[in-house]
């Protein structure tokens, strides 16, 4: 008896059998035999199953249903009938099994008795040159576990519905009669929703166990690469409601909302990225059939998705084809906005309509995206093609750039410019001026009219697809735009185009909707000559001459990827750069890893300005080098020009670490600022640090002996940060920290003059004087996934009602978070998180509310009342990174964990002053005693004075 029977299915691909059964035969365990079924095809694949058969008796068998059944379902159904081995495997005809995918089935399944055994996936995208490759939902498949029901682990019934990456103990298909449905497509989602189900134990082994062949590019295509089959989506809402009926009949209400979130996510969104192609007939079938499905899914699910789906789907209900188009837009392009978007109440809605429903308020509601705060820089806006047509050489534009929240005044000065360029990178572009543009309320509309024929000169070739984008600069503002074709007619006629290699390779352009809906050009060839000459070039192309120059190409277009690589920029920086010699009072300033022109090295920067020093500045950037300062050189950070700035610098200064691969000459002298005395572990303090391999901790270690001085504001700096990071005492200068000799400069004013000088940050912020600042500067989270969002654990809207009469509250997230408040409290509550230096903002707050940030040892230095709301004070303190002290003991101000005791803090602020005094006084003098509010003018004097002559 075989150990596994592999069941190979075919129809109509007699040339890629053999490979898949060959991949069975191959298999390192080798009791395992293979049970070919023919779904009656009609190219010869089962002639070549019988020879497979005749070559390989005793280890492969084939069959042939007598008529075919449309789907994979029957001979899968043919095959558990035939096999004969302990467990059943199946493989579809164009795909192969991993070399060691039945042996670590096998001992899996062995060793745990499960019914079911599951690996991982692996998609090969074969059109690709390099079979790129996409694993299956990875994380389902991180480390090898066993459970015993579907309910331990609901995401694998949830997005694992392949039955081909699995292996099956016979008798657990035959004893609960678990067969494929008949004559369906996504006929695995039913099988696999019922083995899950019946299935006593599952395991889940990490090991890659099938390669699924993708060919996106082939005539017939695979179920999944033709959505645009009604039948297709038929077919999936059939066995939807069957498995949804299945999980009713066991009451597992729990599996059929995660159920309905992915149909949301997933099932329902890939169809909904075809609407936009499809004519009103297909949109209209479309709509009947989700609207009837969408009807039993649970309300829940809409709150568990990403917006843009949830938007989608409840306009698809409301057949609202107006706004749906374009919100499926957004859904493929997700950083586009596409609709003009509407503030009702304080909050942000997608469009004005459907706000009287409430599941429609509810589902609308976008202000959590921060739309609202988004610069027009920064937005992608929707650009609707609303006209097209080409006479002569010729092709005149029309279209309507969507306006959110009217963020393009009425009055504004409007100028575009079409820009084509081609998609191959570092080839030419073309620009054309945009002859009329009008603000027309929720849009902007445009007109243009570019002489291609003439002007655009392609080179032919290499240069076959043209694309298309307008820029609009609104009062010297720019923003970007992609054109949206949607159901605008491109059908008139090609252009006549002359290619700089002669019109043999190509004579005209053609206007062609992009894979992502986008205008775009392509040339072509319509002359009978240039027809032969591009049938002669194809044939190049795939020749000999054609190899040799593809791989020329690749070769220079890897050469280039090598050149500008991580590991070529470390060669260069040290193989040459670093030979080049020191350039003479030259500084390398870096704040916060080049986000900031901020903290320290600011206040350092400022004071050799201040003291009229001839140097040469160097700041790093990363993102806009707007807020930078304008004499001063500035370079990018991990640009060939920051590299050999560094190399090539007498003077480092910088507040958190130039990367850590880099050596530091020595002739250089690197002044590490930090960035805050610590409560939170740090360095080789942490667990994580002390579990790297030695070689690991030497590699970390190497980069903190770069440092030649570390500046000290305390001692406890020196118990804390000076051992974590395993410094030696000479590298500690207790100076204090520049950045807050402004504070102690502020607080000892306060004390000679018996009050606070106005702060112009105030009125910049528009803050009313009669007002008192609250600063709310949490410590960084990490957020879920590859988000930076920060959610405030307190509701911003009650606050502001609450307190907004008196209090005008700042928020300040860290630098590596962003938050996003809702209208409603605009002038009550303030984001300040994209200003660079933190300093105006504490010297003009007269409250703190923090939780274990390090600003709290800078804001003491203002002897101002400070709030602690550590609502998460036993995982961050303990099960988190651990701290070097008890907050909750040491804290200069109250120390709370709910939403209720921070009001209630608030509410008391005017107390605080005075009961904490001695508690302020105790904490700056534990803290900041070396804060003397000189620590910038000391270090110039001690590094740099000299460069005054």
């Amino acid at each position: 008896m075989p150990d596994i029977s592999v069941v190979v299915i075919v129809y109509n691909d007699a040339e890629r059998l053999p490979t898949a059964v060959q991949s069975v035969l191959d298999q390192s365990l080798r009791n395992v035999d293979v049970v070919i079924v023919d779904d009656c095809s009609t190219d010869g694949s089962f002639r070549v199953a019988q020879e497979l058969e005749e070559a390989h008796p005793g280890r492969v068998r084939a069959f042939q249903l007598p008529e075919n059944s449309g789907a994979g379902g029957e001979p899968r159904n043919l095959g558990i009938q035939q096999a004969t081995g302990r467990y059943i495997m199946f493989l579809d005809s164009d795909d192969v099994l991993e070399h060691n995918a039945c042996r670590n089935m096998l001992e899996a399944a062995d060793e745990t008795g499960s019914d079911m055994v599951s690996g991982l996936c692996v998609r090969l995208h074969k059109d690709t040159r390099n079979d790129r490759r996409t694993e299956w939902y990875p994380w389902l498949y991180s480390t090898t576990r066993t459970v015993s029901s579907i309910t331990e682990l609901p995401d694998l019934l949830v997005w694992d519905t392949l039955s081909t990456n699995k292996c099956y103990r016979r008798d657990f298909l035959i004893d609960n009669d678990l067969r494929f449905p008949k004559g369906m497509f996504y006929e695995d989602l039913m099988f696999i929703a019922e083995a899950y189900l019946a299935a006593e134990s599952i395991t889940l082994i990490p090991n890659q166990v099938y390669f699924w062949h993708v060919y996106e590019r082939a005539a017939n295509k695979s179920v999944t690469n033709s959505r645009h089959d009604m039948t297709n989506f038929v077919h999936r809402l059939e066995i939807h409601r069957r498995i949804d009926a299945l999980l009713a009949e066991r009451g597992m209400t729990d599996l059929k909302l995660a159920k309905d979130v992915k149909f949301l996510k997933h099932d329902l969104v890939l169809h909904l990225r075809d609407l936009p192609f499809r004519d009103n007939a297909y949109r209209s079938e479309f709509a009947e059939l989700s609207r009837e499905y969408m009807a039993t899914l649970s309300p829940e699910a809409f709150d568990k998705v990403d917006p843009i789906q949830a938007i989608c789907a409840y306009l698809l209900q409301q057949g609202d084809w107006e706004r749906l188009i374009p919100a499926v837009d957004t859904l493929t392009h997700r950083a586009k906005i596409s609709s003009p978007l509407a503030e009702r109440d304080g909050r942000i809605y997608w469009c004005a309509e459907h706000l009287d429903d409430e599941q429609g308020r509810a589902v609308l509601d976008v202000t959590s995206l921060g739309y609202h705060e988004t610069p027009l820089h920064r937005m992608f806006l929707r650009n609707q093609l609303s006209d097209f047509a080409v006479t002569d050489h010729t092709v005149r534009m029309a279209g309507d750039i969507v306006n959110p929240l009217g963020v393009i005044p009425a009055g504004a000065e409007l100028k575009g410019e079409l820009l084509f360029s081609a998609r191959r990178r570092s080839l030419q572009s073309f620009t054309f001026p945009v002859r009329a543009l009008r603000h027309d309320g929720e849009s902007v509309h445009w007109e243009a009219e570019a002489d291609l024929t003439d002007r655009l000169r392609p080179l032919g070739i290499v240069d076959v697809v043209w694309d298309v984008r307008l820029h609009l600069d609104v009062d010297g503002e720019r923003t970007t735009t992609r054109i949206t074709v949607g159901d605008t007619d491109l059908s008139p006629r090609n252009l006549p185009v002359r290619p700089r290699l002669t019109r043999m390779v190509a004579d005209h352009l053609r206007p062609h909707v992009s894979a992502k809906g986008h205008l775009a050009f392509q040339l072509i060839t319509e002359g009978h000559a240039g027809q032969r000459m591009q049938e002669f070039i194809d044939r190049g192309v795939r020749g000999k001459p054609g190899a040799l120059a593809k791989t020329g190409y690749r070769q220079a277009k890897s050469l280039r990827a090598t050149l500008t690589s991580g590991e070529t920029k470390l060669r260069v920086y040290h193989e040459v750069f670093s030979r080049l010699p020191i350039k003479k009072r030259t500084v390398v300033f870096e704040s916060h890893l080049g986000r900031q022109y901020s903290d320290s090295p600011r206040a350092i920067y400022e004071e050799m300005r201040r003291q009229g020093l001839k140097f040469e500045a160097i700041w790093s950037y990363q993102g806009n080098p707007k807020d930078f300062p304008k004499d001063v050189t500035l370079v990018r950070r991990w640009s060939l020009p920051y590299l050999k700035a560094l190399a090539q610098a007498e003077f480092w200064v910088d507040n958190q670490g130039f990367p850590l691969k880099l050596v530091k000459r020595p002739e250089t002298t690197y002044i590490q600022t930090w960035h805050g005395s610590a409560l939170k572990r740090m360095g080789f303090d942490l667990a994580e640090f002390k579990a790297m391999t030695r070689a690991q901790q030497q590699f970390q270690q190497d980069a903190l002996d770069r440092f030649d001085r570390f500046l000290i504001r305390s001692e406890h700096d020196v118990r804390t940060l000076a051992k974590a990071f395993r410094l030696q005492e000479k590298t500690l200068l207790r100076v204090g920290y520049p950045r807050n000799d402004s504070l102690v400069r502020t607080r000892r004013q306060e004390l000679a003059e018996g009050r606070r000088k106005p702060s112009p940050l105030a009125a910049e912020l528009g803050i009313p004087e009669d007002k008192t600042v609250l600063l709310y500067a949490p410590t960084f989270r990490k957020a879920g996934g590859r988000s930076s969002r920060f959610e405030l654990p307190f509701d911003v809207e009650r606050f502001a009602e609450e307190f907004g009469d008196r209090y005008v509250l700042l928020v300040r997230a860290h630098y590596l978070n962003h938050v996003v408040l809702p209208p409603t409290v605009r002038g009550r509550v303030i984001n300040v998180s994209a200003h660079h230096d933190v300093t105006p903002i504490m010297e003009l707050a007269d409250a703190l509310i923090t939780d274990y940030s390090s600003v709290m040892f800078d804001y003491a230095l203002l002897d101002r009342p400070m709030l602690f709301f550590a609502y998460d004070y036993e995982e961050y303190a303990h099960a988190s990174r651990g701290t070097y002290f008890d907050l909750r003991e040491n804290a200069p101000g109250p120390v709370f964990t709910t939403e209720e005791e921070l009001y209630a803090a608030v509410k008391s602020l005017d107390t605080q002053a005075l009961d904490y005094a001695s508690a302020r006084e105790q904490f700056v003098a534990r803290f900041g005693e070396y804060d003397q509010g000189n620590a910038a003018k000391s270090i110039v004097d001690q590094f740099f004075a000299e460069w005054s002559r």
